[in-house]
């Protein structure tokens, strides 16, 4: 178990990719136009990028104790360690979905009570800016619950699987070896699903991911329908 444990702390490609995508949202919450946050518009990416470093700076310091752990109390150590960082994490991730789902409200509000400001094309923009914060938040949303995270995803039984991505369907001769979903993955079905509404070439399993993948839809789909009406009154 500790040669599979090795393994996947020590690649440490994906958690880059995570801690770069919580970057890139608080990069597009800074260049919101209009004011849908609460408090200044530094606040909430400022939140969000303290509670990341210290974040990243407890996932490196695993990671060089995985390649270090030789006893069965070390690596006991490092669940734990692992079990609180991804709590963390999730944490992290459901205060940028509900901050993001809050500036949705707000625009929605601002525009069924006409007070909106009267440059359409800044409300498109914005309206753009929260969809795409949504796909990033539930990319990191899919990538963080599947099989308990991905720092066990490797050690995880399919039938504990919260998505069934194609490659997993593959018999032993054209399936790839050792294949496991990364990042990427996530962020391409959040993707799909932000913009078909609906699952494409990967399934959800557990409740849970039936459920965020709903939520995720409405909200892409409540975003969408204000852009395209937006654009309408803008070209009539």
């Amino acid at each position: 178990m500790s040669i599979h444990l090795r393994a996947i702390h020590a690649q440490s490609g994906d958690f880059w990719l995570a801690r770069a995508s919580v970057a890139a949202i608080a990069g597009l919450q800074l260049l919101m136009i209009n004011d849908l946050t609460v408090g200044p518009r530094w606040f909430a990416p400022t939140l969000e990028l303290a509670l990341l470093v210290p974040l990243s700076a407890a996932t490196a310091w695993t990671q060089a104790n995985v390649r270090t752990a030789t006893m069965n109390a070390h690596w006991e150590r490092i669940c734990r360690h692992r079990k609180i960082i991804r709590h963390s994490a999730l944490l992290l991730t459901a205060l940028i979905t509900a901050i993001n789902f809050g500036a949705l409200l707000e625009l929605v509000h601002r525009l069924l009570h006409g007070t909106a400001s009267k440059a359409g094309e800044t409300l498109l923009l914005d309206a753009l800016n929260i969809w795409g914060t949504n796909v990033i938040a539930f990319g990191l949303w899919f990538w963080s619950i599947d099989r308990g995270g991905p720092a066990s995803r490797g050690l995880s039984a399919i039938e504990k699987c919260d998505f069934l991505f194609p490659q997993m369907t593959m018999d032993g001769a054209t399936r790839p070896a050792g294949w496991s979903p990364g990042f990427i993955d996530y962020l391409y079905l959040s993707y799909t699903n932000a913009t078909a509404f609906s699952p494409t070439d990967t399934m959800p399993l557990t409740r849970r991911a039936k459920l965020l993948m709903m939520l995720e839809s409405t909200v892409s789909l409540l975003t969408i329908a204000l852009v395209a009406a937006r654009a309408v009154n803008i070209l009539s």
